[in-house]
């Protein structure tokens, strides 16, 4: 089965390089953006790179992960994975949720979501702190903006119908472990857990392909 990956805020699909799974990934990648559009329009247009015609999944990371959670809605694909992402806006920090009520996020320049990059390898509990500074020296900050906007503002509070694997860091800094029952907890995984934890996450996602006979 052919799994459609997509990456995070405003980042690349360069994180997923690090994944050994038995399926096909076949990178989703960003579309340029229109200002005031929303999640849902903007996920709907990148729905569109996707060959329906066949059995596929939906793989997303941290933003991504919302992302693939509207298209799954649209779509129904055979699977959808999260990792290091939530399902809804109910799993949003409180902080979060301040600063989509306060707007606080218009004021905010685009080159002030360029953080200095020691403060980015703690955010994001990087290791790899080679990858993360190139994906962070690319990063379209407009875009970045945009996404950030989105992620505050998301009103979904519909949970994913076909299976799931959701994957979450319980040292995520930026979007926290889901106390949900059904979610594989990564001890110690952090945001960059994708990349830094790899072979840990591919064995789980391949057990759970094997399990759920998605292969």
């Amino acid at each position: 089965m052919k799994l459609y990956s997509i990456s995070g805020l405003g980042a690349d699909q360069r994180v997923f390089d690090y994944l050994d799974l038995d399926a096909e990934i076949i990178p989703l990648h960003w579309i340029p953006h229109h200002e005031e559009e929303s999640l849902i329009d903007y996920a709907e247009r990148l729905s569109l790179k996707i060959n329906v015609s066949e059995d596929f999944g939906l793989i997303g990371v941290s933003f991504g992960g919302l992302i693939a959670t509207e298209i799954s809605k649209k779509l129904n694909p055979k699977l959808t994975i999260l990792i290091s992402s939530i399902e809804t806006k109910n799993e949003l920090r409180a902080i979060y949720k301040f600063f989509n009520k306060t707007k606080l996020i218009n004021l905010i320049p685009y080159q002030l979501l360029d953080p200095p990059r020691q403060i980015a390898y703690w955010l994001f509990g990087a290791k790899n702190k080679h990858l993360l500074k190139k994906i962070l020296d690319d990063t379209n900050l407009k875009f970045a903006k945009w996404c950030l906007k989105n992620l505050l503002a998301w009103s979904n509070e519909t949970k994913i119908e076909n299976p799931k694997l959701k994957i979450c860091g319980t040292k995520d800094k930026l979007l926290p472990t889901s106390n949900e029952k059904n979610v594989h907890r990564i001890i110690g995984g952090t945001h960059f857990m994708i990349v830094d934890r790899a072979t840990e996450i591919s064995a789980v996602i391949n057990e759970y392909l094997t399990k759920k006979e998605l292969l």
